[in-house]
């Protein structure tokens, strides 16, 4: 790797784009071991690249000795000879051509396969904090659009770098050999080719990286507004009027944006070629008054006309690839800098399981508040300039409780009380600050995510389900289950009969996020789902709180055997449902401030009672579960 990141190192002074932010030498070391294991591939691409420019140099000079071959009238079996080498050269340029054009292919798709592996992996690992403040279509762009464009360097960039570098390097060898005069006026127009190449190179980095951040917000949009709640919103409450003359904005400023780079790029090479021409009429007017005075053969000329192109064909190109260098590396900094974001939730390296048998859910004097964003997310896939830095509010203080195994404790309380929060802790979807969650008597930051993924199944609120099957939805809890395990959960969550009156049956696409079914049929599927993962613990969060009475009727049948034996944290909107809990936490302000069962916390007559003499005042519900 040592030629291709000395030939990046040189560019590094003009790597510097408006907003400020400098690629390093840090991140060229920092790309340089990325492609370490590729080391190989890359030694043969550099080693086609070296003979293909050993190759351009050579047929000039065999041009050259045709020339004299002629005017001194040697023998045609020479010139014929010296032709044939010629196209025996072509031939193998043209071979060695394509074989660098596999191998840098090779080179930049296993490129972009690691890369995009490590960004997916990496943003997995990521906490939920991270998901609930960027903008998805920005962090689908880092993954697509910046991935690619930092391929480009692997591909053509690099072997054209090296080629281009050898063959400039051999043909002002040949050429000082030849007629150092000659060679020196030429030069003379160098200048010309460095100076430009370092503003405009500069210029460009900063376009790029706006053009990127906009195409980021043109991503963002399009997945927002095209998921089905998001078109559903707009068409009741937004402007679709005013969303085209956002997008518009945005796609009209990557359109100057292109059409200015693409100008800047064109005057730029014209310019060069231009210098190019005049220092092909300088070898010719310099070369042929030495070879009418004597002093250079005529042969000698063609060849420093020809290796003039060798000279500055490689530079016009070299320029070419300084400003496509400048676009990967702008997008390789997008790519680390995401890379660069450490999950704040790791799993230790001597991780447990989870204790065979029932599972007790302990929290013992828990404090927590939600993570600022400097912590979680970047100010780039915000889409905003400066992230808030400020701490977040003490979200729970000092909760502390023990559901036994087995049992099922129910959380009430007003919205905003920190009910949801307890039962995000529960499977580590977010860490406490102080106190301690157990699962078994084993805190939860010692046990492996495989453990408590399989020990800690949830069902929220929304009941999301992803763009697949019936049966692929089911299978993400369970992969090898059979169809007969999936019509098994999805008789105990009484969904068997809708799933089979279906066409496709358990090949029936749900739609985005489960559109396609009702409310009370995705809460039916996700609880069948939980029943097939065959978890220990149980979180119900809000399950039923947005359902009509009967899709409610239905789906707390499920929940029925969806809770049997299992050791249950219910978070409930209508205490109907819960009043045969075996404890009862009601939260306010992130304390639990009550505890019982329903007929106890009623003759306290104290934040229960009324909360649930408030829900039923007007009329009585009856009791679904238990």
């Amino acid at each position: 790797m040592d030629i291709d990141m000395n030939a990046w190192m040189a560019l590094e002074s003009a790597m510097q784009d408006k907003s400020g932010r400098t690629v390093t030498r840090a991140t060229l070391r920092r790309i340089g071991r990325f492609a370490k294991p590729q080391h190989r591939a890359v030694a043969i691409l550099l080693v086609l690249s070296a003979l293909a420019a050993v190759l351009a140099v050579a047929t000039p000079v065999l041009a050259g000795w045709v020339v004299e071959a002629i005017v001194n009238k040697q023998p045609v079996d020479t010139v014929l000879w010296l032709a044939g080498l010629i196209a025996a050269i072509a031939v193998v340029e043209a071979g060695l051509s394509l074989a660098e054009r596999w191998q840098s292919s090779r080179v930049g798709e296993d490129l972009i396969l690691r890369l995009r592996e490590s960004v997916f992996a990496h943003v997995q690992r990521m906490p939920i904090a991270f998901f609930t403040r960027t903008r998805t279509g920005a962090l689908v762009s880092r993954l697509n659009n910046d991935v690619i464009a930092a391929q480009r360097a692997f591909s053509s960039t690099l072997s054209g770098v090296v080629t281009n570098i050898i063959a400039l390097v051999l043909a002002v060898v040949v050429m000082l050999s030849l007629s150092w005069q000659v060679t020196v006026l030429a030069l003379i127009l160098l200048p010309i080719f460095v100076l430009p190449a370092r503003r405009v190179g500069r210029r460009l980095a900063g376009m790029e990286r706006e053009s990127a951040n906009l195409n980021s917000a043109m991503t963002t949009q399009m997945t927002e507004r095209f998921s089905a709640p998001g078109a559903t919103l707009i068409k009741l409450f937004g402007r679709p009027a005013d969303e085209q003359a956002e997008f518009g904005s945005r796609a009209r400023r990557v359109r100057d944006i292109g059409v200015r780079t693409a100008v800047k790029q064109w005057v730029f090479m014209v310019a060069l070629g231009l210098v190019s021409a005049l220092a092909l009429a300088l070898v010719y007017g310099l070369g042929g008054y030495f070879a009418l005075t004597g002093q250079l053969e005529a042969g000698t000329v063609v060849t420093l006309a020809l290796l003039i192109t060798r000279l500055y064909s490689p530079l016009t190109a070299l320029a070419g690839a300084r400003l496509d260098m400048m676009t990967a590396l702008v997008s390789f900094d997008r790519v680390f800098e995401v890379l660069d974001l450490k999950p704040l939730i790791e799993e230790k390296p001597d991780a447990r399981a989870v204790p065979e048998g029932p599972v007790a859910v302990e929290f013992d004097n828990v404090r927590f508040s939600y993570p600022a964003a400097d912590k979680v997310s970047l100010a780039s896939l915000e889409e905003v300039a400066t992230l808030d830095s400020r701490g977040g509010e003490e979200v729970l203080r000092g909760v502390s409780f023990r559901a036994e195994p087995g049992q099922l404790v129910a959380l009430v309380g007003s919205s905003g009380a920190g009910k949801s929060t307890l039962a995000s802790l529960t499977p580590r979807l977010y860490d406490a600050d102080s106190g301690t969650i157990r699962l078994a008597g084993v805190d939860v930051r010692d046990l492996s995510f495989d453990a408590i993924r399989d020990t800690v199944g949830m069902v929220t609120q929304d009941g999301h389900l992803f763009h697949e099957s019936i049966g692929a939805n089911l299978r993400l809890a369970q992969p090898g289950a059979s169809d007969a395990d999936l019509w098994d959960a999805l008789r105990r969550a009484r969904l068997e009969d809708l799933v089979a009156s279906l066409p496709d049956g358990l090949d029936t696409v749900v739609g985005e996020r489960g559109y396609r079914l009702s409310g009370g049929e995705r809460q039916r599927l996700t609880i069948a789902r939980l029943l097939l993962a065959q978890p220990r613990v149980v979180i119900l969060d809000e399950a039923t709180a947005h359902l009509d009475s009967s899709s409610e009727a239905a789906v707390q049948e499920a929940l029925v055997e969806a809770l049997a034996g299992r050791t249950s944290l219910v978070i409930a909107h209508r205490l109907s449902t819960i009043r045969a809990a075996n404890l009862i936490l009601v939260v306010e302000n992130g304390e639990v401030v009550e505890r019982g069962t329903h007929e106890v916390l009623l003759a306290k007559g104290g934040r229960y009672a009324e909360l649930y003499n408030t829900q039923f005042a007007d009329s009585k519900e009856s009791v679904v579960a238990g």
